[in-house]
């Protein structure tokens, strides 16, 4: 039943706008990235590491967040037309399998986003003349990053569940995202969603900053996880009383 479901939330998304964002904006920060590199290249001397610095400055901080913002929302904008809300919360199958599709079908587009980052980062650096290429460590980066994107994600499906607005969450993505930036830096990283994947992807760095700190970051994006995902079902389980 949950595959059904999530496969379901798949087909909405099939011929949606969101895949020519999807496209577009990775593009734009690796562009972005690759021309900062370019204008540097005197002081940024650590090959794929200073061009993964630069990728990630914009694509991590302005870009992954209000993406995976947009992927919830427009979830969530198809249920708020024409009554689909209302037949969501009284359809025979519950609540937490439905959310959990959603949520497998966001999960599955934003690691597609990651993928997608990743090839087009290693395109990028081939292009303007990096020598063989990248090292392991920055593929498990970028698996680091997925890690914290679903947590943001699991964060934006909770926003989304209960702002009728289209825009609104996405604009809170793109603030917290600039906050996460403040963040990062801190001893607090580890507490808040869009710093974690600014952590995890080792964003604008070329030493890793969670040396050390894998097991509190993996149980950070698990909280998290579990957090807004129990939420998320809670919210909707108390709507469907309402209704």
């Amino acid at each position: 039943m949950l595959f059904r479901c999530m496969c379901a939330e798949l087909i909405k998304l099939k011929r949606s706008f969101i895949w020519i964002v999807f496209l577009v904006l990775p593009i734009l920060s690796t562009l972005m990235g690759c021309f900062n590199y370019l204008q540097n290249i005197d002081i940024l001397t650590d090959g794929w590491y200073a061009l993964w610095t630069q990728a990630t400055l914009f694509y991590s901080n302005f870009f992954f967040p209000p993406l995976i913002a947009l992927y919830c929302a427009y979830l969530w904008r198809l249920e708020n037309f024409n009554h689909n809300r209302n037949a969501l919360m009284t359809s025979p199958i519950p609540i937490s399998v439905l959310y959990s599709a959603q949520f497998l079908a966001v999960s599955v587009v934003v690691l597609l986003t990651q993928l997608y980052v990743g090839v087009l980062y290693v395109i990028s650096g081939l292009a303007i003349g990096m020598q063989g290429l990248p090292p392991a460590e920055i593929f498990y980066w970028l698996l680091r990053g997925s890690l914290g994107g679903l947590s943001i994600a699991a964060l934006q499906l909770f926003l989304s569940s209960f702002i009728r607005s289209f825009a609104v969450p996405i604009a809170i993505a793109l603030l917290a995202g600039v906050g996460g930036l403040a963040v990062v830096s801190t001893d607090y990283r580890m507490f808040y969603p869009y710093s974690l994947m600014l952590a995890g992807m080792n964003s604008n760095r070329s030493e890793d900053l969670l040396a050390g700190q894998m097991p509190v970051f993996y149980l950070s994006c698990a909280v998290f996880l579990m957090l807004f995902f129990a939420l998320g079902i809670g919210y909707l389980k108390k709507a469907d009383v309402r209704a």
